[in-house]
């Protein structure tokens, strides 16, 4: 299982930045070609998301992605550092229970549209959404 981590500041330039990154290791790791521009958008969002959160609660902060190549599998996690006052603990959510209001105002529902797998772990010192597709077993290590 090879890692690649990225941490970058909360402007929204860099975004465009770890889509790139994203697309470019996903290719690697052997995601299919029709695949790519999902991968793209989910992480654009997912990032656009805690650009979003670290400019309004923690804007010297830096958001941290990691990218793995994990058993045929290509994962990519994005954490951010904005604070949340509503959840009190660290654990999945049910992203079918979830109000439409939140699914909206945090671009969960598009990123669980192009993920083929998505966990979202909301806690009291930030978010953590983790998204992975299917990776050819025989794809390039990172």
């Amino acid at each position: 299982m090879a890692t690649v981590e990225l941490t970058f500041s909360a402007l929204p330039a860099h975004v465009r930045t770890a889509r790139l990154v994203a697309t470019a290791i996903a290719r690697r790791t052997g995601v299919e070609e029709s695949l790519l521009d999902e991968v793209r958008l989910a992480v654009g969002e997912a990032c656009s998301r805690a650009v979003e959160a670290h400019r309004a609660h923690c804007p010297g902060e830096p958001i941290r992605i990691e990218l793995k190549d994990d058993s045929g599998r290509f994962e990519v996690t994005v954490s951010d550092l904005a604070p949340s006052d509503e959840i009190k603990q660290e654990q999945p959510l049910d992203l079918g229970a979830l109000s439409d209001s939140f699914m909206s105002g945090f671009g969960i529902a598009v990123i669980a549209g192009l993920a083929d797998d998505v966990e979202v772990f909301p806690s009291p010192k930030g978010m953590r959404i983790r998204m992975s597709w299917p990776a050819a077993p025989n794809g390039h290590v990172i």
